[in-house]
């Protein structure tokens, strides 16, 4: 993730905004198309203006906002072609991310986010409805984690992006089938904890096809 503000404090401000924004985006509380008005989100936010403006421009890199010339930045129209065309690339680099990372994260990295996914799949078998924001929050983890350990920052930060443009069509599936996206989850941290590169590989190629397949039959489904 690109950060762009250089005072501690406007570094956490930055962040806060940067999540706040980043759940509208993708929740759909604010639409694709819509302009960003820098000075309104500063004041529904209730920070100044400084670190949203770094937020806006972390989404920027990101490729959730583009620049309309002089009018400022909008919310990017992402089209399916182009979530295709992300999850493609995602396919080429994932796999092998997951085979690099396989005996380089510790094990109470894998610990604690198996533990948190075990809670989650627990409350969901049980009929509890999955909280949007809890499960990007794991998402970005498990997958933040295994393209962190490769310790290539421009590897970690290409997958960023693409993952949060895969994103904003990912969590409108992502809660009715998190049982599934879980139990895919928890299989990539076995093989990883096991040792086993070609098997987490394999896991991970298997999660990422069953994200597009999801996706395909939602929107087939219309």
């Amino acid at each position: 993730m690109i950060e762009v503000a250089t005072d501690t404090s406007n570094k956490r401000l930055a962040m806060q905004a940067y999540e706040q924004v980043l759940d509208l985006i993708l929740n759909g509380g604010a639409r694709p198309g819509d302009m960003v008005n820098e000075r309104r989100l500063a004041e529904m936010l209730d920070m100044s203006r400084t670190p949203v403006r770094d937020a806006l421009l972390m989404l920027e890199a990101e490729g959730l906002l583009e620049r309309q010339g002089g009018r400022g930045l909008r919310i990017k129209q992402m089209q399916i072609e182009d979530y295709m065309d992300a999850l493609q690339i995602r396919l080429m680099l994932e796999p092998e991310v997951a085979r690099m990372a396989t005996g380089r994260i510790p094990a109470a990295d894998l610990d604690a986010l198996e533990a948190t996914l075990k809670a989650m799949l627990a409350d969901a078998e049980a009929g509890a409805q999955a909280d949007r924001a809890a499960v990007r929050d794991v998402d970005d983890r498990l997958h933040g984690l295994i393209s962190d350990a490769t310790e290539n920052r421009q590897l970690s930060s290409i997958i960023l992006m693409l993952r949060r443009q895969t994103q904003i069509f990912d969590l409108r599936s992502m809660p009715e089938r998190f049982q599934d996206t879980a139990a895919e989850h928890l299989d990539i941290l076995r093989c990883i904890r096991s040792g086993d590169a070609e098997a987490a590989a394999t896991a991970m190629r298997a999660h990422l096809e069953q994200v597009r397949n999801s996706i395909i039959n939602r929107l087939t489904r219309r």
